[in-house]
């Protein structure tokens, strides 16, 4: 069965159980995904300045994204806890190596986006687990609202790759992407981090 958001591997579930084990290194995790999601929109604003309808969404994202900083750095907060270190993000940075660095300004510019819809379909996936498997209540609708947005997100940034294409095939590059995860999320779901 092909799976939310054309994913094709789902999470194995036991990730869940991870989580249940070290909620204070997923929430601390979650919190710079949000902060890298926000420095990946501001570095696309930078490189494509001219494409006016592209900034302005991407502005309203990265606001969106700091706002979930916030609102995660509140949930550590409220158990008493701090904010971890930064960590890196290994699966990320698998899927970065898939993205295009040269080629037509077009192809490069539907590879960052194809990148930055496919994090956000995986973590809409893993946020719809936590919206179900979070140890309370309070987390549970956190996660589900977080989920809606992340899903706007992905469909936005699939929306501007068909828009701002020109001549590159979105939908079969969207595909290649696709199947290049399933081998890289293959590898994860091992950690209590979001993509770990």
């Amino acid at each position: 069965m092909k799976h939310m958001l054309g994913l094709q591997l789902p999470t194995d579930p036991r990730w869940a159980e991870l989580v249940h084990r070290d909620l204070h290194d997923l929430l601390t995790d979650h919190a710079w995904c949000e902060m890298k999601a926000a420095s990946n929109v501001m570095s696309m604003m930078v490189r494509y300045p001219d494409l006016t309808e592209l900034v302005t969404e991407l502005t309203r994202i990265c606001q969106e994204e700091v706002e979930h900083f916030g609102q995660v750095h509140q949930k550590i907060v409220e158990r008493g806890w701090t904010l971890g270190p930064e960590r890196k993000d290994h699966y990320v940075n698998e899927l970065l190596l898939f993205v295009r660095k040269d080629g037509s300004r077009e192809e490069r510019l539907v590879d960052r986006l194809l990148f930055s819809a496919m994090i956000e379909a995986r973590s809409c996936e893993r946020f719809k687990m936590l919206s179900e498997e979070a140890p309370d209540e309070d987390l549970r609708e956190f996660y589900r609202a977080l989920m809606v947005s992340e899903a706007g997100h992905y469909t936005t940034f699939i929306g501007f790759a068909r828009t701002y294409g020109g001549r590159v095939d979105v939908d079969a590059r969207w595909k290649e992407f696709l199947a290049y995860e399933a081998g890289v999320v293959a590898r994860y779901g091992k950690a209590p981090s979001i993509h770990g």
